[in-house]
C-alpha cells in the first residue's frame, strides 16, 4: 500500500483483520492477550490520527510514548503496549511491504524506583521501648534492636550465631549476600537486648543448636517465623506501619544517614556493593526535619520565645 496516502477505514480494518487472524491462527495467541493488542494497536491509530502508519518514524513513536506517558501511563503499561506495536510492524513488513520497523529501538521509559519504607524515629522508638518479661518476647525485642542497631537483612539475622559476636568488644560479624562477611558495630542497646536473651536462649535451645535466635523447639528461628513475629509486634501496638525485617534496616539506614552524612559509610554497614544502591536513602522527609528543628534547634527556640 502507499505510504504517503492516508488509508480510507476500510483498508485500516482489513488489515488489522488480517493481523489478528494471523495472531489467533499462527502465533495462537489467547483471547484475552489478543484483546489487549487490540486495543493497544487503537490507541497507536488514534495518535497517528490521519498520518499512515507507513511513514511514522521513530521520532513519531517517542512522542506518542511521551504522551502516553503524561496522561499517567505506568511504564509496564507502555513496555507492553510498544511491544504490541513492535509485533504489529513485523507483521506489516513481512506480508505488507512497510518499508521500516519505527518501534525497533524505542524502550518505555523507566519505573522510578520506589523509596523503601522507612519508620519514623518517634515510630522507633515506640516499637523499642514496648516491655515483656516473657522468653519470646525478649527474644523478639532482641531481633528488633539487632536489624535496627546494625541494618541487618533478614538472612543475616537467622544465620547469626553465638560465635558471631562479641558483646565486651561490641562487634557482631555477619554473612551477606554471594557469601560475604562484614563486621559491624553493636549499638549499646542491642548489646543489652543479647545479654538479656542469652540466659532465655539457654533455657530453650538444643544442646547442639549454635544459632543466636531460636524458637520454642530450640532449632534455629526461619525466615517466615521472624516475618510473623514482627508482624504481630506492630498489630500489638497499633502501628499503621507495616512492621517487616526490611523496614527496620531501612529505618536503620535512612536515620543513621539523616544524623551522619556519611553515605561511604552506611554502604559499608549495609553491605552494598554498589554505592548508588544506598543512594535511595539520601531522599530525607524534610517536613518532618522541619518539626525537629523548630522543636529543638536553639534558633528556632529563640525566635518563638520573640514573638511572646
Amino acid at each position: 500500500m502507499s505510504g504517503d496516502i492516508p488509508p480510507n477505514q476500510e483498508q485500516v480494518d482489513s488489515l488489522l483483520g488480517q493481523y489478528f487472524t494471523h495472531l489467533e491462527h499462527e502465533r495462537r495467541l489467547s483471547p484475552l492477550t489478543g484483546k489487549s493488542y487490540r486495543r493497544d494497536i487503537a490507541a497507536l491509530l488514534q495518535l497517528a490520527g490521519s498520518t499512515p502508519l507507513a511513514v511514522l518514524h521513530s521520532q513519531h513513536i517517542r512522542r506518542y510514548i511521551a504522551q502516553l506517558h503524561a496522561r499517567g501511563l505506568s511504564s509496564r503499561s507502555l513496555a507492553r503496549m510498544l511491544s504490541a506495536w513492535r509485533g504489529y510492524y513485523a507483521w506489516l513488513v513481512d506480508s505488507q511491504g512497510f518499508t521500516h520497523n519505527p518501534c525497533t529501538d524505542i524502550r518505555a521509559p523507566k519505573a522510578a524506583k520506589p523509596l523503601p519504607d522507612a519508620l519514623s524515629p518517634e515510630q522507633a522508638a515506640r516499637l523499642m521501648t514496648a516491655s515483656n518479661d516473657t522468653p519470646l518476647f525478649i527474644r523478639d525485642h532482641t531481633m528488633l534492636e539487632l536489624l535496627y542497631s546494625s541494618g541487618l537483612r533478614l538472612a543475616e539475622l537467622v544465620g547469626v550465631n553465638l560465635r558471631d559476636f562479641d558483646l565486651d568488644a561490641g562487634e557482631i560479624l555477619v554473612t551477606g549476600k554471594g557469601n560475604k562477611t562484614r563486621l559491624l558495630p553493636l549499638g549499646s542497646k542491642a548489646i543489652e537486648a543479647i545479654r538479656n536473651w542469652l540466659p532465655q536462649r539457654a533455657l530453650l535451645a538444643k544442646s547442639e543448636e549454635t544459632a543466636l535466635f531460636i524458637g520454642k523447639n530450640g532449632g534455629r528461628l526461619s525466615p517466615r517465623a521472624v516475618q510473623a513475629r514482627l508482624k504481630q509486634r506492630g498489630i500489638q501496638l497499633g502501628m499503621d506501619a507495616h512492621i517487616h525485617p526490611h523496614v527496620l534496616r531501612h529505618s536503620f539506614a535512612s536515620h543513621l544517614l539523616q544524623s551522619s552524612g556519611d553515605l561511604r559509610a552506611v554502604q559499608e554497614m549495609l553491605g552494598h556493593v554498589s554505592i548508588s544502591t544506598t543512594q535511595i536513602y539520601t531522599h530525607l522527609d524534610f517536613q518532618h526535619l522541619a518539626k525537629v528543628y523548630d522543636a529543638a534547634h536553639p534558633r528556632a527556640k529563640r525566635k518563638e520565645s520573640g514573638k511572646t
